[in-house]
């Protein structure tokens, strides 16, 4: 909620790191659902991601990519965790540039480009993306998840 409440949200991605952990340490399922419920809570509660236009459900599309494969990138591949979020950050940020372009005509919004979150858009949030690379693997590290 700090993030958003001063902006930060698109920058450091707070919501992504709760949904990388649920991926790691409660598999596939759990990162499906932390993934698919957090932008509508998050939305919900701060605004952000705002609901109308829909961004929220866009990214309830997006982040649950995110928790399934990493979780099956690091549990099941056994890839160090930070290939492994990078891995799915990547796929995670395509599906998204796919649901902005198919979607975002649909509602009355400028059509985006499928390639704008793997290009400008990662630019944009690239405070989050380093601090996912070093958090993520420090927690990990710390704290071993079950393999």
């Amino acid at each position: 909620m700090a993030f958003h409440a001063v902006g930060m949200g698109r920058a450091f991605l707070p919501m992504h790191i709760p949904v990388l952990l649920a991926g790691i340490y409660g598999g596939w399922k759990s990162g499906l659902v932390v993934g698919a419920v957090t932008p509508i809570l998050s939305g919900v509660l701060t605004g952000m991601p705002p609901l109308v236009p829909p961004t929220a459900f866009a990214m309830m599309v997006e982040l649950p990519v995110y928790g399934v494969l990493v979780a099956l990138f690091y549990k099941q591949m056994r890839i160090h965790p930070a290939l492994s979020l990078g891995l799915a950050a990547l796929v995670g940020r395509m599906v998204y540039g796919l649901i902005g372009y198919a979607m975002f005509p649909l509602v009355g919004l400028p059509k985006v480009s499928p390639l704008y979150p793997v290009t400008t858009g990662l630019l944009a949030s690239l405070p989050g993306v380093v601090l996912q690379v070093i958090l993520v693997p420090l927690i990990v590290s710390r704290t071993r998840a079950e393999e």
